[in-house]
This record gives structure tokens, sequence and C-alpha cells, in this order.
């Protein structure tokens, strides 16, 4: 059975039975009132001309504040290998499991 609804109706029990989200009448109204709106805005942004304008990555104009890439510290193979069963070379040593 086929139910034709307006642009402007939301289906609110159709999308929280597909949520799974158990809501009363009142709660299925505001949910409704709160979805109009949001499409409503969407529409209006939708509706400017953006043509010519560069999209951002960010819509704040700001820069990370990175570390400088250098090395600080050299690997010690002996310090994390001390307590290995078998090593060899810089090399963790295991047991050969496929014949």
């Amino acid at each position: 059975m086929s139910q034709e609804i307006s642009d402007d109706a939301i289906d609110v029990a159709h999308l929280a039975g597909l949520a799974r989200l158990a809501l009363d009448n009142s709660a299925r109204s505001q949910v409704g009132e709160d979805l109009q709106s949001i499409m409503a805005m969407i529409d209006a942004m939708q509706a400017i001309d953006t043509e010519g304008v560069e999209p951002l990555s960010h819509p704040l104009d700001a820069s990370a504040r990175l570390r400088a890439d250098v090395v600080t510290e050299s690997p010690d193979p002996e310090h994390f290998q001390q307590n290995a069963p078998s090593t060899g070379d810089h090399y963790y040593l295991v047991p050969r499991v496929v014949e």
C-alpha cells in the first residue's frame, strides 16, 4: 500500500521505527517540528548562490600548531629486546610455525 506524502510532511513514526526509537505523541510532534526546521535550513542554504566561492577545509582561518619534525630520540634495540626470549641482529627470533 503506497502512501502519498507531501513534500513538507516527514513520517516521524517511520523514521523512529527505522532508528528503533520509541516516541510518544508529544515527542513525535517535537521531533517532526525539529526535522522540519532542519529541512528548511538546508533548503535556505541550498538556495544560496555559491558560484565562484572556494571550498574551505575548515570554517575558521586557523592553522594547526605543529611541532617541528625533528628526530629527538634514537632507538635502542638492546633496551627493547632485553626481555625477548630470543633475538639476533636486532630482530626478534620466533619459532617456525609454517612448514
